[in-house]
């Protein structure tokens, strides 16, 4: 029995959730989201909430069943509050700036990176050295986060890269004399 799967998932007021054909889509304040159906989770709508169950007991719906409820909290979470990620950048040179629908960043590259910003993600810089992603899509925020953070990680001599808001960085002695 997953523990996660048992409890339905709420649905607050001003949130409408419906089922179309192989589709859940969760309407609210801040979007609309929707969620492929998989074939071994059944979702029912009752009232005030959607309870997720798996369809058999095979070891594949079981496997699906916690997360397929997590995913449906996900969507009632986005629109109604929407995530948000915040990154840090570290080191001498190293900016970010938002300009429209594009990010650029100065890494210590010979060149700027420039990096569209994809629908539905919204990026903020407060400051030279902080960038806010937010979106009511978990998925598509954390991923857009990890992209930014790939170009230059975090190393452990100094610290210097782009982290996430938060994270430990292990650090290193350097040489010894």
């Amino acid at each position: 029995m997953s523990r996660i799967g048992k409890k339905p998932v709420t649905v607050p007021a001003g949130v409408t959730a419906s089922i179309e054909g192989k589709t859940l889509n969760v309407k609210g304040p801040k979007g609309t989201l929707s969620l492929a159906m998989r074939d071994e989770i059944t979702y029912e709508l009752q009232d005030g909430g959607i309870s997720v169950q798996p369809a058999n007991d095979s070891k594949s719906a079981r496997a699906f069943w916690g997360m397929q409820r997590t995913l449906v909290q996900n969507l009632v979470t986005g629109v109604t509050e929407g995530f948000s990620k915040k990154l840090l950048i570290t080191g001498v040179g190293y900016r970010a700036n938002a300009q429209g629908r594009k990010l650029k960043l100065q890494l210590g590259y010979s060149h700027d990176v420039d990096l569209e910003v994809p629908e539905g993600i919204e990026v903020k810089t407060p400051d030279q050295t902080t960038v806010e992603i937010s979106g009511n899509d978990k998925q598509a925020v954390g991923q857009f986060a990890a992209e930014i953070r790939r170009w230059r990680k975090p190393e452990p001599y100094k610290g210097k890269g782009i982290k996430y808001d938060g994270e430990f960085i292990f650090r290193k002695e350097g040489k010894k004399k």
